[in-house]
């Protein structure tokens, strides 16, 4: 029975695109409204400017209207890439190089995801930091001051925190996923996966905490200012050189708190409304 079970998980058929883009949507959206505080008070910890200056526990919904108009589309987009990729992946290889595939199709994803996800993480980190102003008005802003290149600064140092954590975090989720069906001889259900999310999210946070705190101020930085240039490497050395290992991990606890929750949010709702669209649509 074990050998089936195992068999069935690995062949599955491919996700369907319209399951993967509504279940995508609503995962991302689901996600980063419910724990949108507990990242504006990580990016807070993380700002150069400190967290008092930044704004402390005042405003700490600054910023969401840009997070809840770029959450679906990203969550989509995501899904939708990882899913294929994923699933093209399984045909030409055999069951020995299936963890290589979900490292692929997540760095796939991110590096799609990211597209949306950056000019979004802008605003939403200019107004979690400037509560006063709001995400429209910092996109003119930004707009107006650095065009529409400024909306997409840090997409390399995001898109290098991102692919290490989709490179730990995926690969985890399905190995859990995996290890706990073959023990309870049965197909994951979403809450199970979620659990298994929340777990495989939060031992990635903790990894690449130092690589978040770079992306972080090289978005908040000063425009023409060395930091804003974009490089992950001397950023981390600086901010290390200044304050030391605390600074290189600043926010941690907010991060593996959020992302934790977040993965059992995102990767559980994704689950669940992929099982129900699929008995939906007969698939």
């Amino acid at each position: 029975m074990g050998d089936v079970l195992e068999s069935e998980i690995q062949l599955q058929a491919p996700t369907d695109i319209r399951v993967a883009l509504v279940a995508g949507g609503m995962a991302g959206v689901s996600v980063d409204v419910a724990l949108f505080p507990l990242d504006t008070i990580k990016t807070r910890l993380q700002s150069q400017q400190g967290f008092q200056a930044a704004g402390g526990f005042r405003g700490i919904y600054a910023g969401l209207m840009s997070v809840t108009l770029g959450s679906a589309p990203i969550g989509a987009v995501f899904f939708c890439s990882y899913e294929v990729t994923k699933y093209g992946f399984s045909k030409v290889t055999n069951d020995r190089w299936i963890p290589a595939g979900h490292m692929l199709a997540a760095s796939v994803g991110e590096v799609t995801g990211c597209l949306l996800r950056v000019p979004v993480e802008v605003i939403k980190q200019r107004a979690q930091t400037s509560p006063h102003l709001s995400s429209l008005a910092i996109f003119k802003s930004t707009v107006a001051s650095e065009g529409f290149k400024g909306l997409y600064r840090g997409y390399l140092s995001t898109v290098t925190r991102e692919i290490p954590f989709s490179l730990i975090q995926f690969p985890l989720w399905e190995l859990f996923k995996k290890m706990w069906s073959e023990k309870t001889k049965r197909p994951i259900e979403a809450w199970q996966s979620s659990l298994c999310g929340a777990l495989a999210g939060g031992i990635s946070a903790a990894v690449t905490t130092p690589l978040d705190v770079a992306k972080t101020r090289i978005m908040l930085a000063e425009k023409d200012s060395r930091t804003a240039r974009g490089n992950v490497w001397h950023v981390m050395g600086h901010v290390y050189s200044q304050q030391g290992l605390p600074g290189i991990f600043s926010g941690i606890a907010p991060r593996v708190t959020w992302i934790s929750i977040g993965g059992a949010i995102f990767l559980g709702i994704y689950e669940k409304v992929k099982i129900v669209m699929q008995d939906l649509l007969g698939l």
